[in-house]
């Protein structure tokens, strides 16, 4: 139960603490009603009991059972005995208020028209002393547990945390709060900082607002600050970037809230906190997706998705499943990851008419029988070997595997009447210098090939290098600094472009909707990115200084791989789209029946003489320069 439902919390009538609880607020309430009555009337005659005149304290007195018992009532209506007032708040105050003034609104009509006459100021204080003695006995509570987590805090200062918020706004107030009252979390917020220049020199919750951004390393140095929070959920991600830039430089452990949906769901907490990742140093706004287009083609469909355990895979099967298909078919070679997506979607949408295969893309009869079967209206084409120095190794395995695997589905995509045909490529397919970008731009060729002779829409979807996907640099580096370095960079001046696995998604769905048929959808990335820098910012993210604590070292490039990835061909032209950050680049023109004979001979020297592929797949396609780097 989230902390706004526990406020309103009703009392569960079967736990003696809370009716024990409940019968003491009533038993004060009844003591602030008879302090009221008598203390309105001692106010009111100059603070003097034997002033007070009897013929308006008799009357008084004698409507006391009246008065308790409507404040007994007002009191359970406004929730004052089932609201939890550990975490009282400004809402709690109200309720207070409300109930205090509605007792002396009807003490009043009661009063007139039983013909009672008082001072009109009794009233007055009436309602004063009795709203502060409600007050006192509701918020004493939470009083006495600020001060006892304030002397806990005070006892224990040394092994606290020293925290700085980077955001003086609502989630920054959040976090404070949640911090300053918790009795479990060791942190202490020792400054704020914030960019409206009307907030320095100010204070929220009795913790100083130092300055702008500029202030946080002389900031950190003066309150000797452990770790830095940045909760600005509503800063884009140019700021949040910039931000973050500054604050790796000082050493300090850093975390950030997830998103602005935070505030909206009231969300906002220590527990949404996540570490700031490296996705936060690129400096470029998500792709955003038209939802409604993408619903409008999936929704009620049949959707297959292959290679759907993998990093891509699954998440295409996380984001399908959210838009309603009538079915999805997950089918990969590997079961452990398929059991892992399986038993995710099972949980979060346990009405989704799921299916599960175990198959391989490479076994024409295996594949031809699952789409004799299920009949799919949609194919992401996720399935491939993507490792470039292990197929470098095993080029044949990467051909059988990337370039055979895709023509046997897209054949049966074809021959059992699928709608759109998706293949997830990469950059790598670009003008390509190892075998596993070479086998993907074979597979961009017989998506476009397949295309020109058959009814269904086939597409490629090409992009750069996907953070954190399984194998790609990030998970590496964190592995590698966990144990304490060194981080292993090929070169100094490596560059690739980067995406984040919903972002690459997010294109592989768009792109399903674009689709007419042939086209190679390409996303505007940004500026490229070095590796070294990744590898830099990561080391200072996680706390560590680069070479006095975690060392970087340079191995030199693998087989295939180059300095810089590209997203055209120099022939390749680029279209633009309804969606601004994706592009359609113009098909390459190459001559099908020549590419088809060759994929016969190709699939004879894969499998009988994988020795050979290398210079086979060169002569079908020049583009292929094992070369150049």
């Amino acid at each position: 139960m989230g902390a706004g439902k526990e406020k309103k919390a009703f009392i569960k009538w079967n736990e003696p603490k809370r009716l024990i609880r409940t019968a003491l607020f009533v038993v004060a309430d009844i003591f602030s009603v008879l302090a009221a009555t008598v203390g309105a009337l001692w106010v009111r005659f100059d603070f003097s009991f034997q002033g007070i005149d009897r013929q308006y304290l008799n009357p008084a007195l004698k409507m006391i059972p009246f008065n308790i018992l409507s404040v007994l009532i007002l009191y359970w209506i406004f929730r004052l005995y089932i609201s939890v007032w550990r975490y009282a708040s400004a809402s709690e105050l109200m309720e207070t208020v409300a109930a205090v003034v509605s007792n002396t609104a009807l003490q009043i009509i009661v009063f007139h028209f039983a013909k009672i006459h008082v001072p009109r100021s009794y009233y007055l204080f009436y309602m004063a002393i009795l709203g502060v003695l409600t007050l006192f006995t509701r918020f004493s509570y939470r009083l006495l547990r600020a001060l006892r987590v304030n002397r806990k805090i005070i006892r224990n200062r040394s092994d606290f945390s020293k925290i700085m918020i980077v955001g003086a706004g609502a989630a920054g107030n959040s976090i404070l709060k949640e911090i300053e009252t918790s009795s479990h979390l060791t942190k202490e917020v020792k400054c704020l900082i914030d960019d409206n220049p009307g907030c320095k020199g100010k204070y929220m919750r009795g913790v100083p607002i130092v300055g702008g951004r500029e202030a946080i390393p002389d900031a950190v140095v003066k309150y000797e600050i452990d770790e830095i929070i940045i909760a600005i959920p509503t800063a884009n991600k140019t700021e949040i970037r910039k931000i973050v830039e500054i604050c790796k430089e000082t050493g300090c452990k850093l975390q950030t809230l997830p998103g602005i949906y935070q505030l909206i769901n009231e969300e906002v907490s220590v527990s949404q906190l996540r570490e700031v990742e490296i996705e936060d140093l690129l400096g470029r706004e998500p792709v955003k997706i038209n939802v409604d287009e993408v619903a409008g083609y999936v929704k009620g469909k049949t959707v297959m998705v292959t290679g759907g355990g993998g990093s891509i895979g699954s998440e295409l099967c996380r984001q399908v499943a959210k838009h309603e298909p009538k079915r999805l078919i997950i089918v990969d070679i590997y079961e452990n990851n398929a059991y892992d997506i399986q038993q995710e979607l099972k949980r979060k949408y346990p009405e989704l008419d799921l299916v599960v295969l175990i198959a391989s893309v490479r076994n024409t009869l295996r594949i031809d029988q699952i789409f004799d079967e299920y009949r799919p209206n949609i194919v992401y084409h996720a399935a491939a070997h993507k490792h470039v120095p292990l197929m470098e190794d095993s080029p044949g395995e990467a051909i059988k595997n990337n370039v055979f695997g895709t023509y046997k589905t897209a054949k049966a995509a074809d021959k059992y009447g699928v709608e759109k045909f998706v293949l997830v490529s990469t950059d790598k397919a670009v003008n390509p210098t190892n075998i596993m970008g070479a086998s993907k731009r074979m597979c961009e060729m017989v998506v476009q090939m397949m295309n020109e002779q058959s009814k269904t829409d086939f597409v490629a979807v090409r992009f750069g290098n996907v953070l954190g996907s399984n194998g790609s640099v990030i998970p590496l580096f964190k592995k590698q600094i966990a144990a304490g370095g060194p981080v292993t960079v090929t070169d100094p001046n490596i560059i690739r472009y980067f995406m984040t696995i919903p972002e690459a998604v997010s294109l592989i769905l768009q792109a399903g909707a674009y689709a007419k048929g042939g086209e190679i959808f390409v996303l505007d990335m940004g500026e490229p990115v070095k590796i070294l820098d990744l590898a830099e910012n990561l080391i200072k993210l996680s706390g560590y200084r680069v070479g006095d604590d975690i060392e970087i070292v340079f191995t030199g490039l693998r087989p295939g791989e180059k300095m810089y990835e590209e997203m055209l061909m120099d022939e390749e032209g680029l279209q633009g789209s309804e969606n601004s950050l994706i592009h359609i680049g113009k098909p390459l023109e190459f001559d099908r029946e020549a590419f088809r004979k060759g994929l016969e001979e190709l699939d004879e020297i894969s499998r009988e003489h994988p020795e050979e592929v290398k210079a086979a797949v060169q002569r079908i396609m020049p583009q292929y320069r094992p070369d150049k780097h």
